[in-house]
Order: structure tokens, then sequence, then C-alpha cells
């Protein structure tokens, strides 16, 4: 059995088309009306000469034609390519010239700096713009539509709606951009087969590990009535496109902010309004801004429907999860651990150390390898890389190299190495580490930032922490930590010292602390650290940070 995500979805919308599928602001499509936008999508795109393997560029915030464009050229067999709409003309000229875009679809909101970047692309075979009015800037606002860039309903309203296209593959290409945490953005080459089995539910909806074993299994599984999810994470970014096409797979529908921002106020308002059984965040970035206004007033809004809170793409933090069972008591609280490269993995385990980092619970497709690709042994306390196997992606777009060292081969069977660094704890459960990229020697020994900055948002007065090393003559790095308050309160730096010395070994402590207005994080919520970085190399530089003169040194206890 091999699987293709159009075939998939217009086998939902035949069976279920008059079900909601999305609701954005005052636009609800149903499954039939989605289907059929997308065909309108695919027909023009097809008529301007974007086919099979063509890479498409969506530079959109959430919205019905975020998906209306990924599922049209699924349908066409073209690869739609996540563009992040932060990125300024420079960064957009390197990503459509790495990608190779033929086809871009933008925001009115983002013309300036798509357009300026627009003699990057491989070719200009259709450029659209599409304009409803969300958070339209001076500039946006006023200046005219450049020539060859089309207007995106005026184009779907002339093509045809029939669902009359060749024959798709499994072997068709998913392709999900990932800026990672360091470096330049790289495109993750996926068979949409994988893809769906590796990080799209599999036809699970109570992601319960029984995937369908037969293409046909999917609508028999469709939920009835489906669940409304709130898809507060941006499309743009891996765990928004998961989170889409889980949902609509399962029958389900989805509801995303008017604002095309993340609002908490405005998240509450459609739990209500929409009946949302699911709330969906990226970490505490999100989560912790929901759970300030929530606590303002906790009986604002109706929340009865809310069964389950799930964070993919960064993990909640022990304190997030006490206040979230505070304040939502007895639903379900679930961290999806993942990457681009690995697409889900594993489950969280049983708590173990609250403020430990993440566990995992191991299936036959998880595991830890030391440098030689051998399994770790359990309880022996060696750290290792974290692995994937059965469902992995092809590759990296264009970089032999990197790909090469990412996705290995042992016994066989290929392998995806993500990054992160791992132990396996006696029972076999994963501790996970943190990215070895990130990890901070100091005195010899390894500190992982994930861990740090939990104990540090334990604080009371903390509202968001990034935890960097910087250079340091004695012991090579020193933990260098980035805070920021909650509002209305303060921190400083003894404080923060003497709390996490309560929860971390003493060499983990940060050494200094940079207190800033605001902690700078991606739309998906991910920490910047090479921003964070940068910010604690300046002020290190104008003496204006807060060092504070270690109990005991690293190495100590």
């Amino acid at each position: 059995m091999e699987l293709n995500l159009a075939d998939l979805f217009e086998s939902v919308a035949e069976e279920i088309g008059v079900a909601e599928a999305m609701v954005a602001g005052t636009r609800r499509l149903t499954y039939a009306a989605l289907d059929r936008r997308a065909n309108r999508l695919a027909h023009h795109l097809a008529s301007t000469g974007v086919g099979p393997g063509d890479f498409v560029g969506v530079q959109l915030a959430n919205g019905t034609e975020y998906v209306e464009v990924m599922l049209a050229c699924f349908k066409i067999r073209a690869v739609p390519v996540n563009v992040n709409y932060r990125y300024v003309t420079r960064e957009l000229e390197y990503l459509y010239r790495d990608a190779g875009l033929v086809a871009l679809v933008f925001h009115r909101r983002f013309r300036s700096a798509a357009t300026a970047a627009l003699g990057a692309m491989s070719e200009r075979r259709s450029v659209l713009e599409v304009d409803h009015g969300i958070d339209l800037d001076a500039e946006a606002a006023d200046s005219p539509r450049r020539g060859g860039v089309d207007d995106y309903e005026a184009v779907l309203a002339a093509a045809s709606d029939t669902r009359d296209f060749p024959a798709r593959s499994a072997s068709d290409l998913y392709c999900v951009y990932t800026g990672g945490t360091t470096g330049m953005p790289k495109g993750v080459l996926w068979r949409q087969d994988d893809i769906f089995f590796g990080a799209m539910g599999g036809g699970d909806p109570f992601a319960s590990g029984d995937h369908i074993s037969r293409a046909e299994e999917l609508v028999e599984r469709i939920l009835r009535p489906g669940v409304t999810a709130l898809a507060i994470p941006p499309f743009m970014h891996a765990a928004g496109h998961w989170l889409v096409f889980s949902t609509l797979f399962g029958g389900g529908k989805l509801v995303t902010l008017t604002s095309g921002g993340f609002d908490p106020v405005e998240a509450w308002r459609l739990v209500e309004a929409e009946r949302v059984n699911a709330v969906v965040v990226v970490g505490d970035a999100m989560a912790r801004p929901l759970l300030d206004v929530l606590a303002e007033d906790p009986g604002r809004w109706d929340l009865s429907s809310v069964m389950a809170v799930g964070s993919g793409g960064a993990v909640l933090s022990p304190s997030t999860k006490a206040q979230l069972a505070e304040l939502l008591p007895g639903r379900m609280v679930a961290d999806r651990f993942g990457s681009s490269e690995t697409g889900q993995v594993g489950g969280e385990a049983p708590a173990g150390d609250p403020f430990g980092p993440p566990r995992l619970r191991v299936d036959d497709r998880t595991a830890v390898l030391g440098d030689d690709l051998e399994p770790v042994e359990p309880g022996s306390g060696v750290i290792g890389h974290l692995a994937r196997t059965g469902h992995v992606p092809l590759g990296y777009l264009g970089d032999d190299l990197k790909s090469a060292a990412t996705f290995v081969e042992r016994e066989g069977r290929r392998w995806a190495l993500p990054g992160d660094l791992a132990t396996v704890d006696g029972d076999g459960t994963i501790t996970v580490l943190g990215r070895g990229s990130l990890c901070i020697n100091t005195g010899g020994e390894k500190v992982f930032p994930d861990e740090v900055e939990a104990a540090l948002k334990d604080h009371p007065d903390v509202a968001d922490a990034i935890v960097v090393g910087l250079p340091d003559e004695r012991f090579g790095e020193q933990v260098v930590a980035l805070v920021q308050a909650r509002p209305g309160r303060t921190v400083d730096a003894a404080g923060l010292s003497a709390h996490a010395h309560t929860l971390l070994t003493g060499y983990k402590v940060p050494r200094r602390f940079v207190l800033v207005d605001e902690v700078v994080r991606s739309p998906s919520g991910k920490p910047d650290y090479p921003h964070a970085r940068s910010v604690a190399e300046a002020r290190a530089v104008e003496g204006r940070e807060a060092p504070v003169a270690p109990t005991v040194g690293p190495g100590g206890g």
C-alpha cells in the first residue's frame, strides 16, 4: 500500500463533503468547497506550466488559502514550499533561489519584501497575491500591484473547479523548509506516503499507533462528528502542516485566528464560539500567554468543549503543565516530540524528574545510536544520537553532504539523525537532552539549554527564558540566560540564581543573566538562539548583564 496526499483528501471530501473543514474569520468552507477551490487553483497553476516536480512558494499567514495552495500543488504533483513570512528580502532571495521556485503565492501584507525578491525565482510562471485585509501595513496598502502579479481570487474565479487531474504517485514530493536552530534554511524532502505515516497521523485519529493498512480504511475511520481543532501554530512550519492534514484526514474542522498572528484573547473567544475540542500550541511561548489571560478571568469564556491541549515542535515546561492542570482540570495535555527530519517521534513517557528534559516512549522505529551507529546500551549513561527509522525523508534538497550526515544506513535500514542527543534509561525510556549544536561545554561538563530554561521558567515571576553559551577563559564556555519577566513583575539575578540552584546542579546554573523586555522567538514559538547569543554578547561587551558568582564551579554539585 502506497498513498498520495491529494488522493486521500479527495476521498475524505467525497465522503463528508457537506461537513465543515475550515473556519477562518468570516469564511467557512465545507470539505466540498475547499476541494473545489483547490481544484480551481490547480487548474490555474497547470495552465501556466506548473506541473510534476515544480516548486511553488507559499508565503501566507494562516487561512484557507494556505491549505488551498498545498492541496492544489499536490493535485497536479507540484511541490508546495513553506516560506517564512518574517524573512526580509535578502533571506527570501536565498530561499526562492535554493528551492528553485517557479511560482509563488503571497499575502498582500508581505508584498514589499516578496516582490523585491522575485528576481531570485528560477522562473516566474505564476505569481499570485492574496488580499483579504489581514493587518495591512501602510506601504502594502498604498503600493500598486506589480506587473506580472495576479489577484488570487480573480484567477480562481476564472478557472474550472472540476476534478480531472492525471494519476498521481505515492512518491510525489512533500517539502518542508526548516531554519533549524542554526545555519541557513534547508528543504527536507519526503515521499508523500512517508510523511502521511511519519507525521500526519497515518489515518489514526486517536494517535493510538494503529495506522491504516489500506487506502479505503481512511474514510471508514472518519470521526462523526470530527474533532474541532484551534490551529494556533503558523501553517508555514512543519507542526502547522501536520496539524492541518491530521485534522482533515480525520474528518475534523480547523479553526484559525483571524488576525493572522497570535492573540490569546481571540484564541479563547474562538474556543467558546466554535466549541473547540483541541487547542494546539508550540511550547511555552504560546501556552503561557494563553494561561495568563485565562488566569486573569477564569470564568470569562465557556471552555467546556476543550478535551485536550497539545504542543508540537516544542515541549511544555513542567510549570506550564501544572498551570494547565490548575486552570483546565481534567483535560489531556500532550507533547508531540519530532522534527522536520523525523516526523513525530515516540510518545511522552511517564514523568520522572519534573524539571528534567523530555522523555519518550520508544517503539520499533525509534532508537539512540552511538557514533558507530550501534544502539546505546540501556542504563549505560552513554550519550548518543536520537534516531528514527521506517518512514523517513529522502534527504535535503540540493545538499548531498548534509543528507549523508543526517540520513544514514544501518543493517539495511535508513535512519534519520536530526541532531538531538539522548540517553537510554534502564527501562528503555529515551531521555532527550537537546540539540548537540546547542550543547554548552563548561569546564568539561555538558549543559543542555532545554533543562536550564525549564528550571528558570518555573520561577513565578519569569515569563520566558533562553539559555546560550558564551566564551569563558577559564571554563571554555559559561552558561548565560536571557530572561523576560511576567507583566507587572520584576526579577533579579540573585533571585534567579538561588531558584535555579534548588533545581539544578551547580555547573548548570547560569553564570550571567541578561534581563530583556522580550525573548525573541520565531512565529512558531521556537527559540531564536542566534539572536539570543548576539544579544548576550552585546550586553556582555557593554557591561549591562548581571553576573552571578557561582556557589560551586563547573563539575561541582
